[in-house]
């Protein structure tokens, strides 16, 4: 479970990053996930302090501010 958490994370900031994720329900699809669990993945990323914006207009999720995200995970031994 945890790597498809972490692809689709991946791929959410991605797609808010390049402003293309779509609408909602167009960007649920794209993950392969309920609407109801992309809204959780956006509430975990603005938890971890990303100023996450929807424009209506463009019907995309964006990051404020010139705001950057950058996710890294390493393995540990």
């Amino acid at each position: 479970m945890l790597p498809s958490f972490v692809t689709r994370l991946e791929r959410l900031n991605y797609l808010i990053h390049i402003k293309a994720t779509g609408n909602p329900r167009t960007l649920s699809q794209r993950l392969n996930i309920s609407e109801r669990s992309l809204y959780a993945y956006i509430s975990l990323l603005r938890s971890m302090g990303a100023p996450i914006q929807y424009d209506r207009f463009r019907e995309t999720y964006y990051y404020g501010d010139g705001f950057h995200f950058s996710l890294r995970f390493q393995k540990m031994n």
